[in-house]
């Protein structure tokens, strides 16, 4: 399958298309082992992520880091959590950058694969946003909470909510069936995590990441409820098993635990990206 990259990304919209339509059928167009030069570079890495903050990063790092270390960065652009994997898993992609290591299991569950996680490389803060109260506890009885569809990201906003003593669940929540105590009556609204941000209007609460956050002008400062940062869901860079010891996945990794990359994710995100220690 070819696809073209303008500016090291691919709109996502033009990928899920694609995607729908042939990509069980079309052979893979990623790099392999065999394909990394021969001249001492490291040849080209196509990576899947969403605009931001992944895109961006992967930009910076391209103009940045990657050329000394022998390595050019492509990035092919995802609106939605739901096609990245499936790229990866058929070899649109040699890896990808959007999800945590949970989601990724559950993806292997569900669709029989086995990619990998590199490692954890930043923690994309979630929060609870709304239009209508300034804090969490003004939540009334019967407020309508808007969360992600996904077992992942549902579970966690759960689990957050949980923290705050406002719902009872148990102790792994997926969906929200999971909730065994709603003292309150808040009613529930399952929503694509892309969807999120808009629609804030039409409830009390909503729950949003960072990656759909920032382009809808979110900021932490506006949130009524923030992820601690003891939070597990820190974002891993992902790949196949095949390319798992590529020296271009491991460099790229090697590449965005750098001091230099993360002092830029600290002063371009703040509070809202924080880098993994290491």
């Amino acid at each position: 399958m070819q696809f073209t990259v303008r500016s090291k990304r691919l709109a996502g919209a033009a990928v899920a298309a694609a995607l729908t339509v042939s990509l069980a059928s079309c052979a893979s167009t990623s790099s392999t082992e065999s394909d990394v030069p021969t001249d001492g570079s490291l040849g080209t890495i196509n990576v899947g992520a969403l605009a931001v903050p992944a895109g961006e990063l992967l930009t910076w790092l391209d103009e940045n880091a990657a050329a000394d270390a022998g390595l050019d960065i492509e990035w092919t652009e995802f609106t939605d959590f739901n096609t990245p994997n499936t790229a990866l898993a058929e070899g649109s992609i040699d890896a990808n950058l959007f999800q945590n290591e949970t989601f990724l299991k559950n993806y292997n569950e569900a669709s029989g694969t086995d990619l990998v996680s590199v490692g954890e490389v930043y923690l994309p803060v979630a929060a609870f946003y709304s239009d209508k109260v300034t804090s969490i506890d003004e939540l009334e009885d019967g407020a309508k909470i808007a969360i992600p569809d996904d077992p992942t990201n549902e579970g966690r906003a759960l689990e957050m909510l949980a923290a705050e003593g406002l719902i009872e669940t148990t102790e792994h929540p997926t969906v929200v069936a999971d909730i065994t105590d709603n003292p309150h009556d808040f009613e529930f609204v399952e929503a694509e995590n892309a969807s999120l941000p808009g629609v804030l209007p039409d409830v009390d609460a909503a729950f949003v990441t960072i990656s759909f956050a920032l382009p809808a002008g979110l900021k932490l400062d506006d949130a009524i409820l923030v992820e601690g940062q003891g939070s597990k869901y820190f974002n891993v860079l992902a790949t196949t098993s095949e390319l798992e010891d590529d020296p271009r996945v491991q460099k790229l990794y090697e590449l965005l635990l750098s001091d230099e990359t993360q002092a830029y994710m600290e002063e371009t995100y703040g509070d809202q990206m924080i880098p993994v220690a290491k």
